[in-house]
């Protein structure tokens, strides 16, 4: 490994350091975003993650674990059919947005994810789901003021330019809000039955 290789992995690592401060700030949004969910759980709703790309994987590993770990009801729409039937009726912007129309209810939580904030189709699926009157999480990183970070009950925000940085926040925070739901941080990979 070369110096430079050394040099940039300090400065990555450092980084990701940044964003996991353990501060009260941090906990806060944590602790809300674990009374949303034990709010759509007792509402008998669901939680419902979204996003695009490496966001969509973050998604749907998140929407396992709530569910199978975290004893939250989740659901992620990434079905392939879903996708493209929804895209080719109603345009990619939209399809997040009519399938939260056939499949949402008031009583769910929508967990919005986007790194740059400025993703169409979330946009429209978050705007979906507050005329639904749903709870709505949202996470975000790049510009401050990007348009997702305002429009959620809890807004979780990296303060980064760097995908691979901003999604991997992104998915520990949502990590530490499952453990906390167990309330143990180390536990069998299957849990109950």
């Amino acid at each position: 490994m070369t110096a430079g290789d050394q040099a940039f992995l300090m400065d990555y690592f450092v980084r990701l350091r940044e964003l996991f401060v353990a501060d009260s700030a941090l906990f806060a949004l944590i602790g809300r975003t674990r009374d949303l969910w034990l709010g759509t759980r007792e509402r008998r709703g669901k939680v419902i993650f979204l996003g695009n790309g490496g966001s969509a994987g973050i998604a749907s590993h998140l929407a396992i674990d709530a569910a199978k770990n975290g004893g939250i009801p989740a659901t992620c729409f990434n079905d392939g059919g879903m996708i493209t039937c929804l895209a080719n009726d109603y345009g990619f912007e939209n399809w997040m947005a009519h399938a939260l129309r056939l499949n949402a209810q008031p009583s769910d939580c929508l967990v919005a994810i986007s790194s740059s904030g400025k993703s169409p189709n979330i946009l429209n699926a978050v705007a979906k789901a507050r005329e639904l009157d749903m709870a709505v999480v949202t996470l975000s990183g790049m510009a401050p003021d990007n348009p997702l970070r305002s429009r959620g009950d809890v807004n979780f925000w990296a303060d980064s330019h760097a995908y691979n940085i901003i999604e991997t926040a992104h998915q520990a925070w949502m990590m530490a809000v499952i453990d906390l739901l167990i309330g143990n941080p180390v536990y069998p990979a299957s849990r109950g039955q």
